[in-house]
């Protein structure tokens, strides 16, 4: 566990971090969050997940707390105290605090700001590629703006833990017409019979535009991989070829069964693996990583 936090421009003992009870984060989930992967101490994506912050936060009209760079100065000096190699790195913002009222606070309300992170392994792709999990479906329950981070997870929360009361790794949400819209903390692929990948569009804001999903999109494209966008029913999925899902904090991650229909052949599909490796060359090249991202 890491050993300092940052809280509102300080660096703190983890134990001791803490904000204010009438914080509107604690209050209304009146807020916004980005997780990035710190991989050999580098952020993965770091421009993409800045760029999806920063848009968030004008979603929400919650104003930047400080300036981008001085931001990545914070990550970087967090990174340096706490000794960190590999970590995911949460960087959440509140509206701040006030007293309790739904209607947004009048006057110099300051922004609440923290860092914080979880430490992880080192990524061995060997062994990654050993990993070969479950999915189940769910009702999405979500509100309509999923394509904003905010800290409002209930729905999401929910779906997770229904995931591990039935013995899978994530929960794949399906909207009121019966499509998958995207998993509780992942974005979600197929591959179909002729090999082209499938992933829902995020035009109508009912996903979230993943930093890894934009990152895998150009990559595959790059790699002569045909891509469609489009909804697709869980039925669909069980008969696809392959099916995996993507996040900052899974990266690729193959499904091999989804409410106990087997994909495939049950086992890491060629494609799968394939973006698996290009994705991780990508995250761990520094100057490939730092490609630029332009929210829609």
């Amino acid at each position: 566990m890491p050993r300092t936090a940052y809280v509102n421009g300080h660096y703190v003992p983890h134990g001791a971090a803490a904000v204010h009870i009438e914080d509107r984060g604690f209050q209304f989930a009146d807020g916004v969050y980005e997780v990035i992967s710190c991989v050999n101490r580098h952020f993965a994506d770091e421009v993409g997940h800045l760029d999806r912050l920063e848009r968030s936060l004008r979603e929400m009209r919650i104003a930047m707390p400080m300036a981008r760079k001085a931001l990545q100065l914070v990550m970087r000096e967090f990174i340096r105290r706490n000794r960190l190699k590999n970590a995911y790195v949460y960087i959440q913002v509140t509206r701040g605090v006030a007293p309790r009222d739904f209607k947004f606070p009048q006057g110099d309300v300051r922004p609440t700001l923290v860092v914080s992170a979880i430490g992880r392994p080192s990524f061995d792709i060997a062994e990654r590629k050993k990993l070969l999990k479950k999915a189940v479906t769910v009702p999405d329950i979500r509100w309509k703006r999923r394509d904003i981070k905010t800290t409002c997870l209930t729905a999401q929360v929910l779906a997770k833990q229904t995931a591990v009361d039935r013995g899978a790794y994530e929960a794949l949400m399906v909207d009121d017409d019966g499509f998958i819209t995207e998993g509780s903390s992942t974005n979600a692929w197929i591959v179909d019979k002729q090999g082209t990948l499938i992933t829902r569009p995020t035009d109508h804001n009912d996903i979230l535009k993943g930093v890894t999903r934009n990152a895998i999109q150009s990559l595959c494209k790059q790699e002569g991989v045909k891509i469609v966008e489009r909804a697709f029913t869980p039925a669909e999925a069980y008969k696809a070829k392959e099916l995996f899902i993507t996040a900052a904090t899974t990266l690729v991650m193959p499904i091999v069964a989804l409410d106990g229909h087997k994909i495939g052949d049950g086992k890491l599909g060629k494609l799968t693996s394939k973006i698996l490796d290009f994705y991780f060359a990508y995250a761990t090249d520094e100057k490939r990583k730092q490609t630029h991202w332009t929210p829609k």
